[in-house]
């Protein structure tokens, strides 16, 4: 359940080399089939919602020129792909040998050192759709990357495990070890003996006999279902965390940190919303989706198994200004802010309206009730305006575009489900305890507790260590990178059982602890200045 671990037990075995590629294949010899081919039933057809045409590819066993190629996306009656990127082993190899060929990238590459605003071209090697449809191979990789950071003149300079591309492919088989050992229950909390539970908004349905989820889930708060279905399609109104939604739903793929930035946006940072919402999500649209590694990325980012260092939280305007100043990125796939100038393009609802007017943008709320929307605090509204596409802009009555106010306060937000989460590692119960499989579990949170409870607050349990203060400080020029926390595994941090601040047998370190953002400050020993 730590990558230090897993390290440890790699250590002791050999990855042995791919074989060479044949120099010639067997003459297959006739083609040609006597029999009558069984066509499966066309329902129900999962892929429905990506069709527009019929499905033809089983006119003919062999296809269309009886060479047994693979169906076309016309056959397949597909829609035409939205995402730039493009599959199969030709590309695969094309693109390793590319990355083979940059040797200082290959033998420096520091996974937390690259940007997550980077998009023509990313800043990683976007391999992993290849790795999960089985286009390029793990060992092959793993080989051709030692060839080069095994070099005398690069040994030197070379990073190391985690964050070197080595690194990746081991945090790939330490959620794969995982689930292993868990079968089903490690993509979902309850009855999960290594995830902590937490009352999430939005939580899942299970059925009672087999303790697996059903796919469906309870609607404890409306505004928490208005806040899922924005965040889903990229009308937040927090540009960083919209442009990385419309970027995943068009494209199929975000950098790992800006994963990160919109998964701490869901559940522990912002909305408190059940990480299982958030998988499903990335599930339906990631082309490199693993099963274990999305479940186990987002219990991390949840801090619900393998991190627990809840209170340190991406911030959706200071993170990404980090590596995108301009906002470059955010232009792109949030063409409705195109105009807005760096001094606003993170938070276009602090422009004044003459401006927003100029910029051919207004900055709205998306209609009232739960949730906010007053002139000047926060827009409700469903998140399903202007929802196709890339997320939709609205339109004015004036005809210009328009664009959402932030559907909450983010640091009153962050305040309410970080002491959520106080009050649930205080409790510290995890997915197979009795009391979580039979609801009892209500007993133990107070009325006014975070989740599906009655409050919006979470309440400081009597005799619970305060984990951090709530000192703001200036984070421009502050080291916000995931770097820490691959560095804390690295060192053999992480999650236990044995665990964190109010946590009974567990003590963290003192010092400083702030969020990645450098909102919070632990009481810990400060250096002079700020934070």
């Amino acid at each position: 359940m730590s990558i230090s671990q897993l390290q440890h037990a790699a250590e002791k075995l050999t990855v042995p080399k791919p074989l060479d590629p044949p120099k010639s294949l067997p003459d297959p010899g006739h083609l040609s089939l006597d029999f009558e081919q069984t066509q499966p039933p066309r329902e129900p057809d999962i892929n429905s919602i990506q069709r527009d045409g019929e499905e033809r590819s089983y006119s003919s066993l062999s296809g269309p020129q009886n060479d047994f190629a693979v169906p076309t996306m016309s056959e397949l009656g597909l829609k035409p792909a939205s995402t730039p990127h493009r599959g199969g082993e030709t590309n695969a190899l094309a693109a390793l040998d590319a990355l083979i060929a940059n040797e200082h990238y290959t033998t420096t590459f520091s996974k937390p050192e690259t940007a997550p605003t980077a998009f023509s071209p990313q800043s990683t090697t976007l391999l992993s759709p290849h790795h999960h449809f089985g286009s390029l191979s793990v060992r092959l990789l793993y080989w051709r990357v030692q060839s080069v950071i095994q070099k005398p003149a690069n040994k030197p300079k070379a990073t190391r495990i985690p964050t070197n591309l080595i690194g990746q492919l081991l945090f790939r088989d330490m959620y794969f070890a995982a689930q292993a050992a868990l079968g089903y229950r490690f993509a979902q909390t309850h009855n999960n003996p290594t995830a902590r539970f937490i009352p999430w908004h939005l939580p899942s349905q299970t059925d009672p006999h087999t303790h697996l989820v059903t796919g469906a889930y309870t609607v404890d708060s409306r505004a928490a279902e208005t806040w899922f279905r924005r965040w889903k399609h990229g009308r937040t109104g927090f540009p960083w965390i919209d442009a990385l939604m419309r970027q995943l739903r068009s494209e199929g793929w975000i950098h790992h940190l800006g994963r990160h930035a919109v998964a701490c946006f869901l559940t522990r940072g912002g909305c408190y919303i059940d990480w299982e919402r958030g998988a499903e999500v990335f599930e339906e649209w990631l082309i490199d989706h693993e099963t274990a590694c999305n479940a186990g990325n987002w219990q991390w980012l949840s801090c619900v198994a393998f991190y627990a260092q809840f209170y340190r939280c991406y911030s959706p305007v200071a993170f990404p200004k980090k590596t995108d100043p301009e906002g470059m990125f955010v232009k792109r796939f949030v063409p409705e802010l195109a105009a807005f100038p760096k001094k606003y393009v993170y938070e276009p609802w602090r422009a004044p309206v003459a401006d927003q007017k100029r910029w051919g943008c207004l900055i709205r709320g998306e209609g009232q009730g739960e949730g906010g929307g007053d002139e000047d605090g926060e827009g409700g509204g469903d998140g399903e305006e202007g929802a196709e596409g890339e997320g939709g802009a609205g339109k004015h009555e004036s005809g210009i575009q328009t664009y959402p106010k932030p559907m909450f306060d983010f640091n009153e937000r962050r305040g309410i489900c970080i002491q959520g989460m106080k009050t649930a590692y205080h409790i510290g119960l995890y997915g197979d305890d009795h009391r979580v499989k039979d609801g009892s579990w209500r007993q133990l949170f107070t009325d006014d507790a975070e989740g599906p409870t009655e409050g919006t607050q979470g309440p400081t349990v009597e005799g619970q260590t305060n984990t951090g203060g709530s000192e703001a400080v200036d984070t421009a020029d502050m080291d916000m990178g995931e770097d820490e926390d691959e560095r804390e595994a690295e060192h053999g941090g992480g999650e236990n059982r044995g665990g964190d601040d109010g946590v009974k047998g567990g003590k963290r370190k003192r010092g400083r602890q702030g969020t990645l953002d450098g909102h919070f400050v632990s009481p810990g020993k400060k250096k002079g200045g700020r934070g």
